[in-house]
């Protein structure tokens, strides 16, 4: 007999790597045997492939069967390969004819059902990329399959069916069996939850101000101010003005979805900013990312083209709040493991909210406040000077009025602000696109200092902010960033002096920064 061949994909993070399944079909005692450093939950494939190939009419020989998953060296895990390590061997046994150039991505029931599993995008984009863009997976996950282009996808509920069509001989195939009570949901649309309004937000001009200007540049932000200021409710609102995601930044958002699991299956392209409100009490691995074997993304990566909310920022783990400071520059979260190294994209917006202390009254007077300096000091020196030097707006929140709060649903609606956003978001794309950014957030020093310089009549008060050192070098950009971003609502061509001090304004929680 001959050696069968067929392929998978192995995911390394958000990567995917060609993998080639041969089996073999030898001529001694019966024994099943998986190589090519499979996992615990791979090795067991051995019995589901057994059981399905029965249940579904081809039962599998009963001599010594080996699979071999190349390269050799690359870590496999999952149930994904389990239809591919089964097509090779019934190609082996001449059972069907030729599968050469298809890739097979799913899970096997008992019964010879073909399940969907996790991943089916990333998978799909890496298939196609390698030149192999025909593809066959569980039903269920034809419709978030066929989201990538160039790729020639084909969906089955059993294995049966499968084999028919690559043909197997029909005589013994149990092709009636049509699965009753699958728990997938192929065809169902996903609603998105309706967008909370910004003119829900009583008051608060000025965080009204520096949340659309967070928006329109993608800067950073901390809110501090007492309990029931508006800091949660404004964070909830800034996924709101951001634009919908490009066809690009989609495809990344959907696949960090789709290895995440956090839907069954996609069935369209997530197009608006995501957002992630993690609790305080997350493990690293929770936000960071991480878990048994290769690392699986958390909210960080979850949370990229969108937003990130800590609330109670100074109640997560300090080794949490520190490990966000290198996606906050490089917009990629690198994961080292024994089992492997797997990167994440994670360029999103972080939101921090705090409250002035731990008892959350030394807003104002401060009169009620039990809190001493000290331990004022240590609820806030969790937040690390480094981490707070990377957020740009560090704004104070303070109660609302009587009065204000009286106005209630008078202010701009958040469609009114998101247009003005838009607008902004659009200016900097002609002014940043020939240089290779987005967003004004993303502008190294170099071109702040270079191609985008300021007269020294601009930014005067910002060099005197550097010279006596209430700024450091990377604050001094971060308020360039900001009065970019502030010229650009204005529809300005560049910063006036006015935009420097407005940005320096905007970092009036930590003054030496």
């Amino acid at each position: 007999m001959a050696v069968g061949r067929s392929y998978g994909i192995a995911l390394v993070g958000l990567n995917g790597y060609i993998v080639e399944v041969e089996a073999d079909i030898g001529q001694t005692l019966p024994a099943f045997v998986i190589l090519g450093l499979p996992d615990a939950s791979l090795n067991e494939a051995k019995e589901r492939i057994r059981s399905a190939a029965q249940n579904s009419g081809i039962p599998l020989s009963r001599r010594k069967i080996t699979a071999n998953l190349i390269p050799a060296s690359l870590p496999k895990r999952g149930s994904g390969f389990d239809l591919a390590i089964t097509m090779a061997v019934l190609r082996a046994a001449e059972d069907i004819r030729s599968i050469s150039g298809t890739v097979f991505i799913a899970e096997l029931g008992l019964d010879g059902r073909l399940r969907p599993v996790r991943g089916i995008l990333p998978a799909v984009m890496a298939a196609v990329d390698a030149g192999f863009p025909e593809i066959v997976v569980a039903e269920a996950n034809v419709a978030e399959a066929r989201l990538v282009p160039g790729a020639s996808v084909r969906g089955y509920k059993t294995l049966a069916r499968l084999a028919y069509d690559f043909g197997a001989d029909p005589k013994n195939l149990v092709l009636d069996y049509d699965p009753a009570g699958d728990d997938t949901a192929e065809d169902e649309e996903f609603l998105e939850e309706p967008v909370p309004d910004l003119r829900d937000v009583a008051g608060q001009a000025g965080a009204r101000r520096a949340l659309e200007v967070a928006a329109a540049g993608g800067h950073h932000m901390l809110l501090t101010g007492p309990p029931g200021a508006g800091k949660t409710m404004l964070a909830e609102r800034l996924p709101g003005l951001l634009p919908d995601l490009s066809d690009t930044a989609s495809m990344e958002v959907t696949a960090i979805h789709s290895l995440a699991a956090i839907r069954s299956s996609a069935v369209r392209l997530i197009r608006r900013p995501p957002f992630e409100n993690p609790h305080h009490s997350a493990t690293p691995a929770a936000v960071i990312g991480g878990g048994s074997g290769l690392p699986r993304p958390g909210a960080a990566s979850r949370a990229h083209r969108g937003v990130l909310f800590l609330d109670e920022a100074p109640e997560f783990e300090r080794r949490v709040l520190d490990a966000l400071r290198q996606p906050l520059e490089s917009g990629e979260l690198v994961i080292h493991r024994s089992a492997g190294t797997a990167a994440y994209p994670a360029r999103f917006q972080l939101v921090l909210a705090a409250n002035p202390c731990p008892c959350g009254k030394a807003s104002g007077k401060g009169m009620e406040c039990s809190c001493t300096a000290m331990m004022r000091r240590r609820y806030f020196g969790r937040l690390s000077g480094p981490l707070l030097d990377r957020v740009d707006i560090q704004l104070q929140v303070e109660r609302v009025s009587l009065a204000d709060f009286g106005k209630t649903g008078c202010e701009e609606s958040t469609g009114v602000v998101a247009r003005r956003v838009t607008a902004a978001r659009n200016r900097q794309s002609c002014r940043l696109g020939p240089l290779g950014f987005e967003t004004n957030s993303q502008v190294p020093g170099r071109i702040l200092r270079g191609d985008l310089r300021l007269g020294p009549g601009t930014t005067r008060v910002l060099d005197t902010a550097l010279e006596r050192g209430l700024l450091t070098a990377r604050g001094y950009d971060r308020v360039l960033r900001l009065a970019w971003t502030l010229a650009d609502l204005d529809q300005r061509d560049s910063p006036h002096p006015d935009h420097i001090g407005q940005a320096l304004g905007l970092r009036q929680t930590n003054a030496t920064t």
